[in-house]
């Protein structure tokens, strides 16, 4: 049970904070700096606790979990401590989740909560509490190279974390660990449980943690009574095909829900209109993308000038493309790709950075310009 923390041979005087979340990675990741001989710390910040999330397991950051993170914290005889940031988490994560939603958008509420309270805030934290160095259990590596420290993938490819991390600065890269980045997640398990965590068989969280049952609509709905607004659903020429209850209801790429029968071929959401209030469908093909405008560009690329992958949504593979300013473009075509997402770009399993995808153009589009 090792783990380089990149802080030298001998961890005796330093101190690392970890951030807990009370699930079975955070805790290891505490479990694993606790045996490096380092001071070890504990950190889990409450970032909401409304309704049924207080006493589900798997929420992150809320009830239960954080009653977790502190046995976890007991057991290992470290230092735990809880900041309140729900008034934070709410601004910046929940509200902006629910702005994207109503303009038309798919939001990524792990990488904006990664951004700001988990970051950001905790990097703060960390410092006031003189740590060296800030670990979390993210399935990530950080990997020493020329110019600094590098952000790389996983090894286990089907734990890989790296999208959801492309908006992490150089700055915060210098400070921060990821000790499971090289383990297979059974390992991590194993080690818990030999340890004796009582985290060691808890299911993993969900991607959108804040919402309790899944319907993240309803939420939305609470939060922004108007996105109910009933529309149209038009084909690509603007023909009439029916109506809709509301554009939450849909995302770029659905086919399920459009209750559109009698047409001669499937029809795909291609965009939604916000202003309009419409669903724009059409058949599989318009879904393809040659290009893509991106905003708040991170590049932690260093001077790579190479050929690379993009990365469109958190379960798609890197595919081949070419970044020009702010364009993006997909050499090949590129589907489910959709404002409000990032686009994450790599060189092999190295992380250059990304930004957000504010708007798409159609492949034939794309290849005519």
């Amino acid at each position: 049970m090792q783990a380089d923390f990149q802080l030298g041979p001998d961890l005796r005087g330093k101190r690392i904070v970890v951030a807990m979340s009370g699930g079975v990675d955070s805790s290891v990741a505490a479990a694993l700096a606790a045996r490096s001989g380092a001071e070890t710390i504990g950190v889990t910040l409450q970032l909401y606790d409304h309704g049924a999330a207080v006493g589900r397991t798997g929420s992150c950051c809320a009830g239960q979990d954080i009653r977790d993170a502190r046995a976890v914290c007991d057991r290992l005889g470290i230092a735990h401590y809880v900041f309140d940031h729900e008034s934070r988490f709410r601004e910046s994560v929940i509200d902006q989740f629910a702005d994207e939603y109503l303009a038309g958008r798919t939001p990524i509420p792990c990488v904006r909560c990664n951004m700001g309270v988990k970051f950001t805030d905790l990097f703060a934290l960390a410092k006031d509490l003189g740590a060296d160095a800030l670990a979390t259990g993210h399935y990530v590596r950080r990997v020493e190279g020329p110019e600094g420290p590098e952000l790389h993938r996983a090894a286990d490819p089907a734990r890989d974390q790296s999208y959801f991390l492309f908006a992490t600065t150089g700055e915060q890269l210098d400070f921060l660990r990821f000790p499971l980045g090289g383990m297979p997640k059974p390992e991590v398990r194993a080690i818990a449980a030999d340890l004796g965590l009582g985290v060691a068989a808890k299911p993993d969280s969900q991607d959108i943690c804040f919402v309790p049952d899944g319907d993240y609509a309803r939420l939305v709905k609470k939060l922004r009574p108007e996105a109910e607004t009933e529309g149209e659903i038009v084909d690509l020429t603007g023909r009439v095909l029916g109506r809709h209850k509301g554009l939450i209801h849909f995302t770029v790429g659905q086919r399920k829900g459009l209750e559109l029968g009698g047409q001669p071929e499937p029809l795909y959401v291609v965009r939604l209109d916000a202003a309009g209030q419409r669903v724009i469908v059409g058949p599989k093909r318009a879904l393809a993308v040659g290009a893509a405008r991106l905003s708040d560009i991170n590049w932690i690329g260093g001077g790579y000038d190479g050929p690379i992958t993009a990365k469109v949504r958190s379960l798609a593979k890197p595919v081949p493309a070419a970044l020009d300013g702010g364009r993006l473009t997909f050499p090949q075509g590129e589907y489910g790709v959709s404002p409000g997402q990032a686009a994450v770009l790599y060189a092999d399993d190295r992380v250059l950075g990304g930004g957000w995808i504010e708007e798409t153009e159609a492949a034939e589009i794309a290849a005519a310009a």
